[in-house]
């Protein structure tokens, strides 16, 4: 029996794992980097252990460390959630070496299954239909192909070749990948399928050979082969299929003599048949939409399995009841080719959840989160901050209740993928059921902001400035009394600027002396012509809708739109306002009235896009470049992030080298454009 888990994880998996420990009556262990000293996580523990530093390979990829803090603590358990090392099999075997239990597969089957290769080797004698491969990349012929890891998951190492001549560098590109994240730049080529879905079986097996499918889940909604969406049942699955599906499942997990939680992926084409893609020997990040509608705790059902009981439904599998979908809300910004965002997540609110971390008791809304208000996200680890799940009765439900929740959800201080998400939750083509893997390059209009139309964007800048000045008036040491904006003179203006999603942009509005508004104004400016010492301003003029105001206050805004009272919500941090109403959500900083001179940069100079490490520098000074030729690349949440060459030219400049840390603004190099 297992007394004391230690969680080889961090941020929502260890809090997930820990929550059901605390339902069974298991204590916990936590470990933690530098940088989650004060995350979330280690709070919830009973006994929390530090790994010095930042860096996974310091950190959460130190096995001996780990086994150390077990030991260190009492632990006799050790639970590896997913990611770092959970598909590690020298890790799950140094577990065991220490006597301790280890809540997974043996570590033969980790070593079998975690190279794809064998894998499919293995599988393919097992009767699994597998798609046509290629270990040697200079022996495809038929484009287009999928480059892929042999090892690790989470679409890490993946590229898609569609002619021969893109291959060697998509190879190597590839291999560096997947030998950063997991240490191993195997890779192999496998026939791409046009717009398939991707589908997958979650599994159970137990020491005492049963074996139970828990239905599928459909994960096709997807960017850099990573999900973003997944639910279940799948819309495209007919019963025949789903039962087509699980027995191959099982098929392989027998085949493999597998023990524990696990996932059988495979690719479904549009014709209706499917293909073995790889066994994740884990749980996985979607595992809580199978939990909703099964009604099962899978972590609990890992640990009984682990103490060697047999599973509680052996012989069949759970009843499916109603609809589940999970979103991953990500700190990363689709509108800017995914770059990832960190900061301060100065606030995080999801309205009406039922529950975090465990089965939902009722339809409703469950959060699994592993940030709170205050939270840093740095560029160490992962970009996904939170997966929030709806379980309804019907599909259509339970999308419509995830896109209205994430809608009204307060995320401030980071860019993150929402707006993305509710756009697909209301795309007509997903409440039909028609995706594939490539939805989002076929919709593109998914990525404009929910803030999109030119009056919301105008009146949100408006009720910022209002909340603004009634936040000065509530801080006044004298005449508080007085309206906001009072004026001797009230033609008089009122002038505040803002840079904004679109650049800067000046507000300015007029009030009576009784303090209603009399008029306003929301326009672009040009950077070099601010005016922010407020010195002038433009009339006041008719493209702009009637709007009374009706109440401001600094944190709430009411405002009537010709006869239409709508609500803003208005978060000051610093110079930052965070705008939320339904028309949707943005944020805004005030600038300066007498801003301090900037540097001036040197004509040509490539910047960071995002903070992160230099791991490579393909160039020198004094070397002409074509136009998109690689310079560089950057390193941040586990992905590589190439600098391209905007025009040929000549480089006169590198002031980075391999290994080095940047900021975003950082200036990388500087080009001379021919």
């Amino acid at each position: 029996m297992i007394r004391r888990l230690l969680v080889a994880n961090r941020g929502e998996i260890a809090r997930r794992i820990f929550a059901t420990c605390r339902l069974i009556g298991i204590e916990t262990v936590a470990v933690y980097s530098d940088a989650d000293a004060d995350a979330p996580h280690v709070a919830e523990a009973d006994y929390a252990v530090h790994l010095p530093g930042n860096a996974p390979t310091a950190t959460y990829l130190r096995g001996d460390l780990i086994v150390a803090a077990a030991r260190k603590t009492g632990a006799d358990a050790v639970h590896p959630g997913y990611g770092f090392l959970a598909e590690n099999a020298d890790f799950a075997a140094a577990v065991a070496d220490a006597g301790l239990t280890w809540v997974g597969p043996p570590a033969k089957v980790i070593q079998l299954m975690g190279s794809k290769i064998e894998a499919k080797a293995r599988l393919a004698d097992a009767g699994v239909p597998m798609l046509p491969t290629y270990l040697d990349p200079e022996q495809v012929t038929d484009f287009p192909v999928m480059v892929k890891a042999s090892a690790g998951g989470g679409g890490r190492g993946m590229r898609i070749v569609r002619e021969a001549e893109s291959l060697a560098e998509a190879v190597a590109s590839a291999r560096r990948e997947a030998a950063g994240a997991f240490g191993d730049g195997t890779v192999f080529c496998e026939t791409y399928v046009e717009r398939a879905r991707h589908i997958e079986v979650q599994i159970f097996a137990d020491t005492h050979g049963n074996i139970v499918p828990f239905g599928e889940r459909e994960c096709s909604i997807q960017r850099r082969h990573q999900k973003l969406i997944e639910e279940t049942p799948s819309p495209a699955v007919t019963p025949q299929m789903r039962e087509d599906l699980c027995n191959a499942a099982v098929a392989a997990t027998r085949a493999v003599g597998y023990v524990g939680a696990g996932t059988v992926e495979f690719l479904l084409t549009p014709t209706g048949e499917f293909y073995f893609l790889e066994m994740n020997t884990r749980l996985q990040v979607e595992h809580g939409v199978t939990e909703c509608v099964s009604g099962v705790d899978l972590v609990q059902l890992q640990l009984l399995v682990a103490e060697g009981l047999p599973l509680p439904m052996a012989g069949s599998a759970p009843q499916i009841r109603g609809h589940a979908i999970e979103v991953r809300l990500c700190a990363e910004d689709p509108a800017y080719a995914w770059l990832p965002a960190t900061g301060t997540l100065h606030r995080f609110r999801v309205p009406e959840v039922v529950a975090e971390f465990r089965a939902l008791p009722q339809p409703g809304l469950r959060l699994d989160s592993g940030v709170r208000d205050g939270s840093v996200i740095g560029v160490h680890y992962d970009s996904m901050l939170a997966k929030l799940i709806a379980w309804a009765p019907t599909r259509h439900e339970a999308a419509r209740l995830l896109a209205s929740a994430l809608t009204r959800t307060e995320i401030h201080g980071v860019a993150t993928n929402r707006d993305l998400l509710v756009r697909v939750l209301r795309h007509q083509a997903y409440r039909s059921g028609e995706i594939d893997t490539g939805f989002l390059d076929r919709y593109t209009e998914v990525f404009a902001p929910l803030l999109s139309s030119v009056d919301a964007v105008r009146v949100s800048c408006l009720a910022a400035a209002l909340a603004g000045a009634a936040a000065r008036r509530a801080d006044a040491t004298v005449l508080r009394s007085l309206p906001s904006g009072w004026r001797n003179v009230p033609s008089g203006a009122q002038i505040t600027v803002y840079d904004g999603p679109a650049g800067p942009v000046e507000v300015g509005y007029r009030l009576h002396r009784a303090g209603d508004l009399a008029g306003w104004w929301v326009r672009a400016v040009d950077p070099e012509e601010l005016d922010l010492a407020g010195l002038g301003h433009p009339p006041v003029t008719d493209d702009h809708p009637a709007v009374a105001i009706v109440e401001a206050e600094p944190h709430r805004v009411v405002l009537d739109l010709a006869g239409i009272r709508l609500t803003f919500r208005v978060h000051r941090v610093g110079d930052a306002s965070y705008v939320d109403s339904p028309e949707g959500s943005v944020t805004l900083a005030e600038l300066p009235r007498f801003p301090e001179p900037a540097a001036e940069l040197t004509d040509g100079s490539l910047l960071a896009p995002l903070p992160g490490a230099v791991s490579r520098v393909l160039v020198v000074s004094g070397q002409r470049v074509d136009a998109g030729e690689l310079l560089m690349t950057l390193e941040a949440m586990k992905l590589e992030h190439p600098v391209h060459a905007p025009a040929a030219g000549v480089v006169t400049s590198i002031p980075v080298s391999a290994g080095a840390q940047v900021d975003t603004g950082t200036v990388l190099a500087v080009l001379t454009p021919e």
